[in-house]
């Protein structure tokens, strides 16, 4: 039986540790390459906002421009409010930059109405929906209790979606018929403003 020198057993070792990590290699080389696998997907999503949306006809004309008025001096006009948003809202009525201190605005009934038909160049038509009206009292009191949405009038619930809708406004002024003397020359003024606020 032959002896292996140290000297040849040393070489064989050293060959030995280059085979064995070539062949641990070519193991995990092939471990890489035989897994099956598989994905699914869900479509990119998408996320967009609601609206609320508010417009009306008065072609951006004051309602009133009334002059040389005199106790039981009145007027009527109307304006077509229309809701476009796509989400269910709560539309109220209240005023802006209002000067209702005067005598005359003491002095003044306004009454406010919600229905159907009329519009800004004419009030044929309309008609009041039941549970009116909106406000009846005195041009100052609007102007210093309805300021805001949260103080503001009426609960017009409009339901969005793709079909806009469409309330009119009736305004109704008379001059007290106990205006005092004192009222002479004196003005009152306020904007009227609706808001919509998704419910």
């Amino acid at each position: 039986m032959s002896r292996v020198s140290p000297r040849a057993a040393r070489i064989a070792a050293w060959i030995a540790v280059p085979a064995a990590i070539v062949a641990s290699g070519v193991v995990v080389s092939t471990a890489s390459y035989s897994a099956f696998s598989a994905t699914t997907t869900n479509p990119t999503s998408n996320w967009t906002a609601g609206s609320v949306a508010l417009t009306d006809d008065d072609n951006d004309t004051a309602l009133f421009t009334a002059t040389n008025l005199k106790p039981s001096s009145t007027g009527s006009k109307c304006i077509a409010v229309t809701s476009t948003g796509s989400l269910p809202a709560v539309v109220k009525l209240y005023g802006t930059g209002a000067q209702t201190t005067s005598e005359l605005a003491t002095h003044t009934n306004l009454l406010v109405e919600a229905g159907s038909g009329g519009s800004t160049s004419s009030c044929t038509g309309f008609t009041a929906d039941a549970g009116q009206p909106v406000f009846t009292g005195l041009l100052s009191q609007f102007g210093s209790t309805a300021t805001n949405y949260g103080n503001g009038l009426g609960s017009w619930a409009t339901t969005g979606g793709a079909t806009s809708q469409t309330r009119v406004y009736k305004f109704t002024y008379t001059v007290a018929s106990d205006t005092p003397t004192t009222a002479q020359g004196k003005t009152a003024s306020i904007g009227f403003t609706w808001e919509a606020q998704n419910s």
